[in-house]
């Protein structure tokens, strides 16, 4: 490890001889060992017999000079985010009634400005970009904003051109209202052109992940996978989290498919940009009364 609190791979267990084992790994009820080591640095790896199951161990180290000891991976941060500048978060009640102006991603709010003098040239579009467009005004009309049904509809259409990764059902409309509440930024329920757009980026860059760790092209990853992927995606979680994305968004077999997989990132990178907004001074700790709490969670 090196001093670094980080998740070590699956490599590192099958090219690193371990420097003591239990002599018989067998089924008991309580395990007890005692080992002799020279001073350095070790990982202390407590398993259970079987599989996806909880256990509580007790671990004593004696040492003629000072020792210390951490749980590895105890920090909870999404370095994407953080690297960003902080933006302001207006509820979804505020967005849409308020004359405020709030910037997502590049995304910004509506707010009435001044004409200016000086008028910038919009940039020419891809192809990818006009496919968009067409879809997207076929399936919208005229108000050129699409609420979750709609968006079904279009990602299905989208996946199907623009995705190696085939999805026989698309999206759920579960997913998609995740997608929704994560890009809305003037709290009207819906997306216009450009929130698709950036909304698309962001799922492409998360497929990439998803395909790097679904080799069988099954169209679903193990929950071991799914660690690597949060790691990949800039998410940086403890035991404790990994467990819950494991039982909220995996199946009986621990598989996690792409559609939960895009759930599960998007209400992360939702959930951390709250956070971090309301978490002005830094200090990992915020305080919200109970109207804040619901909104901010229901809208979600």
């Amino acid at each position: 490890m090196c001093g670094q609190n980080q998740h070590l791979q699956k490599d590192f267990f099958l090219y690193t001889a371990s420097t003591a084992k239990c002599k018989t790994y067998i089924n008991l009820r309580e395990v007890t060992e005692r080992f002799r080591l020279p001073p350095g640095e070790y990982v202390v790896i407590p398993t259970t017999f079987e599989p996806h199951q909880e256990g509580e161990f007790i671990l004593r180290v004696f040492s003629e000079k000072q020792s210390t000891s951490e749980e590895a991976e105890s920090t909870i941060e999404s370095g994407k985010i953080q690297q960003e500048k902080k933006k302001p978060i207006v509820f979804v009640s505020d967005r849409a009634h308020a004359n405020k102006e709030i910037e997502h991603d590049g995304i910004r709010g509506e707010k009435k400005k001044k004409p200016k003098g000086k008028r910038l040239e919009p940039e020419e579009e891809t192809e990818e970009e006009k496919q968009f467009r067409a879809i997207y005004q076929q399936i919208s009309g005229e108000d050129m904003q699409i609420c979750a049904n709609e968006l079904q509809t279009i990602m299905k259409n989208v996946l199907a051109k623009h995705s190696e990764i085939k999805m026989k059902e698309g999206f759920s409309l579960e997913t998609c209202r995740s997608m929704i509440a994560l890009m809305d930024t003037d709290g009207t329920g819906k997306l216009n052109l450009q929130e698709f757009k950036h909304l698309w980026k962001k799922i492409k860059e998360w497929q990439l992940i998803f395909k790097r760790y679904d080799k069988d092209k099954s169209c679903s990853i193990s929950s071991f996978e799914m660690r690597n992927s949060v790691h990949d995606a800039g998410f940086h979680l403890n035991k404790q989290l990994y467990d819950i994305i494991a039982m909220r968004y995996a199946d009986q077999h621990l598989n996690i498919d792409f559609d939960s997989y895009i759930c599960c990132f998007v209400r992360l990178e939702g959930m951390f940009r709250a956070f971090n907004a309301f978490d002005k001074d830094g200090d990992g700790i915020i305080k919200l009364n109970v109207l804040e709490w619901l909104q901010l969670t229901m809208y979600s």
